[in-house]
């Protein structure tokens, strides 16, 4: 079972920027759909970027296009956070689906495997 940790959270300035990471224990994860998401307290869980198993399609959150990329970094998932806004304040989970995902898909349900999150805090 993949096991996954993510990294890089931490207390941000408006407007600034994060590289968040997600890796699997001796497990590259080049082959398999991927995602990030996040959850505020009280609030539902968000897709915020995904990317297919071959890396041909990715899906992003309209409140997030043209400030976040996801991409894939020597066996590893990462999520670069730019212009960053107080709202995006939250809980990020990384997020493992199936090799056989091909299309990016920002569906929970297609994840079954998660991460315990890393914090992200926008704030001055």
């Amino acid at each position: 079972q993949l096991q996954l940790e993510e990294s890089g959270g931490g207390l941000v300035q408006p407007g600034g920027s994060v590289r968040l990471s997600c890796a699997a224990a001796g497990i590259a994860l080049d082959a398999y759909a991927v995602g990030w998401f996040r959850q505020a307290p009280g609030k539902e869980r968000e897709g915020v970027s995904c990317m297919g198993s071959t890396g041909a399609s990715t899906h992003s959150a309209d409140s997030v296009k043209g400030r976040f990329t996801i991409s894939r970094d020597n066996g590893k998932v990462d999520l670069e956070m730019n212009s960053l806004k107080p709202e995006a304040t939250a809980v990020h989970s990384c997020a493992v689906g199936s090799i056989w995902i091909v299309p990016s898909t920002c569906n929970p349900p297609a994840y079954a495997y998660w991460g315990q999150g890393t914090q992200v805090t926008v704030s001055s």
